[in-house]
């Protein structure tokens, strides 16, 4: 297990929206007529990012600028996402520890997915610092879908409060907070965050994945037979993707399961070497993608296209097959071996 390290505050322009919000897990949002998309907004402490870790075997490549939509943006928009990015992740925190390993009621989603008071109030605690501070953005949250007067925006923040609420239901610390920043459509600023663990990931398109404040690396894997392989479970799969999964399962070194986001984490950090999995919502990967690319890594579906979606009102969660690997070569291997076309 990673080493946990504890955050220290630092001083930010933006000013802590009041707290009574948070008691609240049913209160509903009211949008501005005007071009924005600002909501209420609910309290939150600002955690910088932190101290140090060890270093790890390193894949060292550096992120790819050549394509990088994110250079139209300066050094300080992209440090002012990050900052609030960081509030977000708090903010959440927050909600989640107040509930984890306590009882609540748990209810099923029309897809049958448990949705709990924990996600319900970790999104709205991070849909209102998102309004206070960019109230031209736009929000799609897993819990609520669309946030915005209009119909479309450059900037979409895409948010998932607890990816791995079964896990987080039955006290498992692998579950983690989701948040992507999409511009024009590209993710160009990703977070995992593990409040238990007091573990954050921080990607942004340009600049080297950190871990608690510290670069981290993915690490160099040459052949499928020399790989560790994560995926949620088995039974997430069906159909043909069940074959393509199996067919890449029976060449790998070890299969390992149940880390949802987690392992796509490990994967970045360098412990993991592949991370294969079905069915998943724009809400539960694209944060993921400059997490893992930032870290030198891989991530697209399997096809190898990159994972990427169109947000918008009109915009539908549709369902993406995804890998991910440390290490190009078994990138490769693993989509010759789904045979996905």
């Amino acid at each position: 297990m990673l080493a946990q390290s504890h955050f220290f505050c630092k001083s930010f322009s933006l000013i802590p929206p009041p707290s009574p919000v948070l008691r609240s897990a049913t209160r509903s949002l009211h949008l501005s007529s005007s071009k924005s998309c600002r909501s209420p907004f609910l309290s939150s402490s600002f955690i910088a990012v932190p101290a140090s870790r060890g270093t790890m075997a390193s894949n060292s490549k550096r992120p790819d600028l050549s394509e990088d939509s994110s250079s139209e943006l300066s050094a300080t928009d992209l440090d002012q996402f990050t900052d609030v990015a960081n509030a977000l992740a708090d903010a959440s925190g927050k909600v989640i520890r107040k509930y984890f390993r306590k009882k609540f009621d748990i209810v099923d989603k029309d897809d049958m997915s448990p949705v709990t008071i924990a996600d319900q109030m970790a999104e709205e605690a991070m849909v209102s610092i998102i309004f206070h501070n960019f109230p031209s953005h736009a929000i799609y949250g897993e819990e609520k879908g669309w946030r915005c007067k209009e119909e479309s925006s450059d900037y979409v923040w895409v948010l998932d409060p607890i990816d791995g609420t079964k896990s987080f239901i039955t006290g498992k610390p692998v579950f983690g907070t989701l948040i992507a920043l999409l511009y024009k459509g590209k993710p160009i600023l990703g977070v995992i965050d593990q409040p238990i663990l007091k573990e954050r990931w921080i990607g942004m398109s340009g600049r080297r994945t950190k871990l608690n404040g510290e670069d981290i690396s993915t690490r160099s894997c040459l052949k499928l037979s020399q790989a560790y392989l994560y995926t949620t479970s088995p039974h997430l799969f069906s159909g043909e993707a069940a074959k393509a999964f199996t067919r890449v399962r029976e060449k790998v070194k070890m299969p390992l399961y149940g880390c949802d986001c987690y392992a796509y984490a490990l994967l970045a950090s360098g412990f993991v070497d592949l991370v294969i999995e079905s069915g998943l919502k724009p809400y539960d990967f694209l944060a993921l993608v400059p997490v893992i690319e930032g870290a030198g890594g891989t991530i697209t579906d399997w096809n190898g296209d990159p994972p990427l979606w169109e947000a918008s009102s009109s915009a539908v969660a549709t369902s993406f097959n995804v890998v991910a690997a440390g290490d190009s070569n078994i990138h490769q291997q693993a989509l010759e071996s789904l045979e996905w076309h």
